[in-house]
């Protein structure tokens, strides 16, 4: 059985979120943005006991929201005995030490929730050493707020001025200390990132014959109740964000002699950290890799369009939005009446809309999935000799045989199947024409 991420609620830190708008026309999508930080915040084991936004028109360089707006949330976290308090968009390093000397609570900003959510949720190697890579590139330049309560302590006295005896220069020599020490661990993980990354494109490298399906989305989109329709694996299904976190690949069949591999990525989300992109491409592997990517939408959400937005622009920062695509609208037993399923269906004629607790409607997408593999497959007409036997089994494995003629040469198969398989054949065989 699964591990549940849960926290009990009487365990749960008591949180405020915080926003900010250029205008009072954005506010709904700020209100939008914090709904979505509420679930990560929840997912992280946060009680949300309030959120504020504030509307300004531009960024304090200094406070973010500006310094009575900071006042004003340090008068209730005082009054509601709020812990923790979150910024919806990345702080500067600046701004999170001066916020905390206002506030006097543990500030955080999105980036920061989300690395600890992906933390609590990495189970493999490579996940586990990409998630402290991107948590020590995100702490890279914010050490300098550990040692803060030192340079106060000091009282600004100046450097071989006198002085409190015993904090007097440890502050900024321990600081670069932890500099050093993290600089050399960043080096360390990259390392060991980059060997476990090439054993696992050794692995791929093996299997990179097989059709490669990638399953992506915005997260909580049902990829993976759809993995395990297809698959029967037991993923993770979780009402969290960010459920799955590791990649899960299986390979199945969707058409007759002809398997293909399926994988399970994490899922996106909007203003995901550009740094978190980079240290998991390796894990995204399977997305810019395949050969057909399943882009999944919770079509009952009211923002899927913005999800579908989102998704797209993480695909074009690994470079994969030119891959060959087909949109799944998902959860469409959920739609608030039929005119909302024709309203999707007019809006993206080439999607296909389904349930996945639906095993019709699984099919129906197992089948449109084996249209679309179909249509990469070529005919290829093989003479193998009789002592190749294992050539044999290869084309019935990973083709469609559509003819079988034994000769004195040997077994003349006509058969349907990938072109990279075909090519391996072929470079072993006497006789090999593409049909």
């Amino acid at each position: 059985m699964h591990e549940m991420h849960e926290i009990p609620r009487n365990n749960r830190e008591r949180a405020l979120l915080v926003g900010m708008v250029p205008s009072k026309e954005r506010v709904g999508e700020m209100e939008e943005s914090l709904d979505e930080l509420a679930l990560l915040a929840d997912t992280a084991g946060a009680e949300i006991v309030d959120r504020i936004i504030q509307v300004r028109s531009a960024m304090h360089p200094a406070y973010y929201i500006g310094t009575g707006k900071a006042r004003s949330i340090a008068e209730l976290c005082e009054a509601e005995q709020i812990e923790l308090v979150i910024f919806d968009d990345d702080l500067t390093p600046a701004q999170v030490r001066n916020l905390d000397r206002v506030i006097e609570r543990r500030i955080l900003d999105r980036s920061g929730l989300i690395l600890d959510i992906f933390a609590s949720r990495a189970k493999s190697r490579q996940a586990k050493l990409q998630v402290e890579l991107a948590q020590l590139q995100y702490m890279m330049p914010r050490l300098t707020r550990q040692w803060d309560h030192l340079s106060r302590q000091e009282g600004g006295v100046a450097a071989g001025s006198g002085g409190a005896i015993g904090v007097r220069g440890p502050g900024e020599t321990q600081l670069e200390i932890d500099r050093r020490l993290t600089r050399g661990r960043i080096t360390h993980l990259r390392r060991n990132l980059e060997q476990v990354t090439a054993s696992y494109n050794r692995q791929r490298q093996r299997r990179s014959a097989m059709f490669c399906i990638a399953l992506i989305g915005y997260t909580n989109a049902g990829k993976s109740t759809i993995f395990n329709g297809f698959t029967e694996a037991d993923t993770l299904i979780e009402d969290r964000l960010f459920a799955t976190l590791d990649a899960t690949t299986r390979a199945v069949n969707v058409t007759p002699g002809q398997p293909v591999l399926l994988s399970d990525t994490v899922g996106f989300i909007r203003k995901l950290p550009h740094h978190l992109i980079a240290s998991f491409k390796s894990t995204l592997t399977e997305v810019y890799d395949a050969d057909l990517l399943v882009h999944v939408v919770d079509g009952s959400h009211p923002n899927h369009a913005d999800h579908i937005v989102t998704v797209n622009q993480v695909l074009a920062e690994l470079g994969a939005s030119h891959l060959p695509l087909l949109l799944v609208y998902n959860k469409a037993d959920q739609l608030e009446s039929p005119d909302a399923l024709e309203f999707l269906k007019l809006s993206y004629p080439d999607a296909i809309a389904i349930s996945a607790l639906d095993p019709g409607d699984v099919e129906r997408l197992r089948q449109e999935i084996s249209i679309r593999v179909d249509r990469q497959r070529v005919e290829v007409e093989l003479l193998i000799p009789y002592e190749n036997g294992h050539a044999v089994s290869v084309a019935y494995e990973s083709g469609d045989v559509l003819r079988r003629e034994d000769e004195p040469e040997g077994v003349r198969l006509t058969v349907r199947m990938m072109p990279s398989v075909a090519g391996r054949l072929g470079k072993t065989l006497d006789a090999f024409v593409c049909g």
